[in-house]
């Protein structure tokens, strides 16, 4: 939308520089992407300034692209790792119950075992 936008404006701003639409837009996407082919540099002061603003939005776009793409990948293994968590926390759980199970259950056989040999 941005390209679009600048290219329209800078070509009825400049149109020594960007003769057609199209060139407009070229320039805006080859500025926004910060590739700089040179293909047409504004001479005039508001070309300039058109571009200035279109080289930081472009790099912040680019900026803001690259984060979300890292924070989609750090959220993913954020929530592997809290499942694994989660996962060895039931099975330490399920492991002391049944310890705890079988502990409760040895005072009980003893006391059988004594009592049959008592009587």
């Amino acid at each position: 939308m941005l390209g679009l936008a600048v290219g329209f404006l800078v070509t009825i701003i400049d149109r020594s520089d960007f003769h057609s639409f199209g060139d407009g837009v070229w320039s805006a996407v080859v500025t926004m992407g910060t590739v700089g082919y040179d293909d047409t540099i504004p001479q005039a002061g508001w070309g300039r300034i058109l571009g200035s603003v279109v080289i930081v939005a472009g790099v912040t776009s680019v900026t803001f692209l690259n984060a979300t793409a890292a924070s989609l990948f750090v959220s993913a293994d954020q929530q592997e790792l809290t499942r694994k968590s989660k996962e060895r926390h039931a099975a330490s759980e399920e492991l002391t119950r049944a310890l705890l199970k079988r502990l409760l259950e040895r005072p009980e056989a003893i006391e059988e075992t004594l009592d049959q040999k008592r009587g």
